[in-house]
């Protein structure tokens, strides 16, 4: 089952054709998404706005409703985490792999997959493009019970994805270069 249902809210927000989203394949207990962007930065800046979700992740997908609750501890045991009102927290995902500027590979049942019997493995991929513009590569594999079908949620996840990938191209590219003193 394949659906193109995020390429529309993607290009509404950055231009035609500036996104692909897609669910490549589900079943009842699986599902794979896959994702692209070109952000118009070097993959030095790309890397550093995605090691901080309080700048780029949407509001609506935090437990808390705010996004300056999110943290990201980029080494291997680390997560993406939130703290939440009265000393709680969520760990979202925890990081399995880092190669910085290049690679980040994360574990965990994101936001309705949360409370269900999953894995999920989402791994985020940059690959620079001249000096100015970087490729965004985003896969997410889900396995496991899901009480209503994984087919089911697959584009739902879709969706939620493609809006932080165009939040992360939109905090980036609104970050200005350093200037060279001269």
């Amino acid at each position: 089952m394949r659906s193109l249902i995020s390429i529309g809210l993607a290009a509404s927000v950055i231009g035609p054709s500036a996104a692909i989203a897609e669910v490549v394949a589900s079943t009842t207990s699986t599902f794979e998404i896959k994702q692209s962007v070109t952000i118009d930065k070097p993959d030095t800046l790309v890397w550093e706005t995605l090691r901080s979700p309080q700048k780029w992740w949407g509001n609506a997908h935090t437990y808390s409703g705010d996004r300056a609750n999110l943290y990201l501890d980029m080494q291997a045991t680390g997560c993406l985490c939130e703290k939440l009102p009265g000393r709680g927290s969520v760990e979202h995902a925890h990081v399995v792999y880092v190669q910085p500027q290049r690679l980040l590979r994360l574990r965990g049942a994101l936001g309705p997959l949360h409370p269900e019997a999953v894995v999920g493995t989402l791994t985020i991929t940059l690959d620079g493009e001249g000096e100015n513009a970087t490729h965004v590569l985003l896969t997410y594999l889900v396995s496991g019970y899901i009480k209503d079908g994984a087919d089911s949620m697959a584009p739902g996840v879709d969706e939620m994805l493609a809006a932080q990938l165009v939040n992360l191209k939109t905090a980036a590219e609104s970050v200005a270069a350093p200037t060279l003193p001269e």
